[in-house]
């Protein structure tokens, strides 16, 4: 289990101007670097080099790389809440609410990189990180096995366990936009063909006929 310093970094210690800049500083550049190379293979020295600082700098603010994904996981588990939020609205169609999951999901991935990829990756040798996945990953799926139910209601995608299908579809997106927006690139991505691509295989794996 994480130690309590570990849980919360060192936060206050730096309270000036100077010092919030440059925990700042090493954040950013901690992003940029494990967005290309993962956290497992990402080290200190990596980051300290990013950021212009010293490896003695990156312990001014935090006891260890994973104490600063465990302060980046809190916050993107109440923004990706936040963005839950926009997909469960009343009066949109079945399309509609396909898009704007796929968008929820995408956009999280797109703004968040690096705290999705060091959580998951974390979660894989970490217990702590391995429930702070399961929490994100819960969010998804528990909206779209209730869309299932409510589609089953309706005729569609009779027989299937809701609860597999929206594990599924998450799975999917995560490997999608994991694959779409991580590593070295040649281009950025196009940001809508990747949220249509994902919100047209989500509507035809719940509303798609079958083939007879």
């Amino acid at each position: 289990m994480a130690t309590a310093s570990e849980q919360h970094g060192r936060p206050g210690r730096f309270p000036t101007h100077r010092g919030r800049r440059t925990q700042a500083a090493i954040d950013d550049a901690a992003r940029v670097v494990i967005a290309r190379k993962g956290i497992l293979a990402t080290t200190i020295a990596d980051i300290a080099a990013a950021a212009g600082r010293s490896a003695a700098s990156f312990y001014n603010y935090y006891d260890s790389k994973e104490a600063m994904v465990r302060q980046w996981a809190v916050r993107f588990r109440d923004e990706a809440n936040q963005r839950a939020l926009s997909v469960t609205g009343h009066g949109l169609s079945n399309r509609e609410r396909a898009y704007e999951a796929a968008a929820a999901h995408w956009h999280t991935y797109r703004n968040r990189l690096a705290e999705v990829i060091s959580v998951s990756q974390l979660a894989m040798v970490n217990d702590d990180f391995a429930q702070y996945w399961a929490q994100m990953c819960a969010i998804p799926i528990s909206f779209i096995a209730e869309t299932v139910k409510r589609a089953q209601a309706e005729g569609y995608c009779p027989g299937d366990d809701p609860q597999l299908i929206a594990v599924a579809i998450v799975a999917m997106f995560n490997q999608f936009c994991y694959i779409q927006l991580s590593g070295p690139r040649s281009s950025e991505p196009d940001d809508q063909a990747c949220i249509q691509t994902l919100a047209n295989i989500y509507y035809r794996a719940i509303y798609g006929e079958e083939v007879r």
